[in-house]
């Protein structure tokens, strides 16, 4: 899940978010000390359990045991009603009305705490909670009543499934979120044919976004964040009218294909940034391409990301660090020789003290400067619901997520 700063994030926003009211600042003052279990030392308040859920995750999926208090810290995170904030500097303070909770960092945390097992009641709340605000579409917005997009939408999908529940069977006045998602995909005789878009514009059409698109990949595969190579139909294939979920997938990775195909990644859809590479959501492609089988494009992908993406990754921090984990898991990668960079190494250092067995560095190097959280990649995890209200992406997953709407 990408990122975005926040200057061109709010300019966004004045154009196509002018309904969208301010969010509640989830935390007191940014220069409050940050709490020694959590990941990365940038500015929490938007970002807090997206990235720690994203780097607890990441671990897990490489057989790294996370610390006990980074743990602890993210299921403390829970409001009483079973959401998420973004960051609650004190959580024995309880939620109330301003404490800006949302989707997908409640569904990050979901799939992070299930991964690790022994949180179940959390879980389970957490689930409850987001059942309670399915929309009547059958999808999910950034927070609750807000319309239905794309990446909150394939997000939420990772957390009922990583919790043992059969998205297709969660439905509001019958519908589920596979259907909201196939209303959000572009037609095979559109421009874009196959993509999916983050949610309609203000006059209910459809325009193609490689991040959304990534994430409904993974979403109508009913995937999270972490999978591995699949066996869908390939890009070869063409687009198809989609008609189930499976054929969306499958239209959304020919289209990821075709865009990947000249350079190995996307580019920036921030205006004045096109000719910059986007590497999260180039990382969530590669996710994407390898649940659906689409190998050969997602290793084309991933050697790309092999070779440039290790300082993007060190400016950005933890869940840039995860989502390139993630894109190599899915390749059957080594995220220990990456490039010449030991991912998993480097993701352990940003957190609280590594567990005795977290790596065995084969090829790794030294950070080769701190992180600066203030221009990592494209800055802070900047308000992470407005990036998308602008239907500019962070990456799902999301790529962040990591890398959603306020609506």
């Amino acid at each position: 899940m990408n990122v975005r700063r926040s200057a061109a994030v709010l300019a966004a926003v004045a154009v196509i978010g002018a309904a969208a009211p301010a969010a509640a600042d989830p935390s007191p003052s940014p220069s409050q000390a940050l709490p020694s279990a959590l990941y990365g030392d940038g500015d929490p308040r938007y970002d807090g359990v997206w990235r720690q859920s994203l780097a607890l995750l990441a671990q897990h999926t490489v057989g790294v045991e996370p610390p006990k208090p980074a743990v602890d810290w993210l299921a403390g995170q829970q409001c009483a009603d079973g959401s998420f904030a973004p960051y609650r500097a004190d959580p024995a303070k309880a939620c109330d009305a301003e404490t800006a909770v949302d989707t997908n960092q409640t569904a990050a945390a979901v799939q992070a705490l299930a991964a690790l097992g022994g949180h179940d009641a959390v879980t389970e709340k957490a689930v409850d909670w987001l059942k309670s605000v399915q929309n009547e579409d059958g999808g999910w917005g950034y927070t609750a009543g807000g319309a239905s997009d794309t990446n909150s939408t394939s997000v939420v999908i990772g957390a009922l499934a990583a919790a043992g529940e059969k998205p297709a069977d969660v439905q509001k006045d019958g519908r589920s979120p596979y259907d909201a998602l196939l209303k959000l995909a572009l037609p095979c005789d559109a421009d874009g044919a196959g993509a999916f878009a983050f949610q309609p514009d203000k006059k209910g059409e459809l325009a193609a976004n490689a991040d959304a698109t990534a994430a409904g990949v993974l979403g109508s595969l009913g995937k999270g964040l972490v999978t591995g190579p699949g066996k869908g139909a390939t890009a070869e294939a063409g687009c198809e009218e989609a008609e189930t979920p499976e054929q969306a997938a499958a239209n959304g990775a020919a289209h990821l294909t075709e865009a990947l195909a000249e350079d190995g990644h996307l580019t920036s859809a921030l205006a004045g940034a096109e000719d910059q590479p986007d590497y999260g959501n180039t990382a969530d492609a590669v996710v994407a391409l390898a649940a659906q089988g689409a190998t050969g494009p997602a290793r084309k992908s991933l050697a790309w990301l092999e070779e440039n993406a290790a300082d993007w990754a060190a400016r950005s921090g933890p869940a840039a660090y995860a989502q390139l984990i993630f894109a190599a898991h899915a390749t059957g990668a080594d995220p220990r020789g990456f490039g010449g960079t030991d991912l998993v190494k480097q993701l352990t250092a940003t957190g609280p003290s590594a567990p005795e067995q977290a790596t065995q560095a084969t090829n790794g190097e030294e950070d080769k400067e701190k992180k600066d959280e203030s221009d990592s990649g494209f800055g802070v995890w900047w308000f992470v619901g407005v990036c998308l209200v602008a239907g500019i992406g962070i990456g799902f997953l999301i790529s962040g997520r990591a890398k959603r709407q306020q609506p």
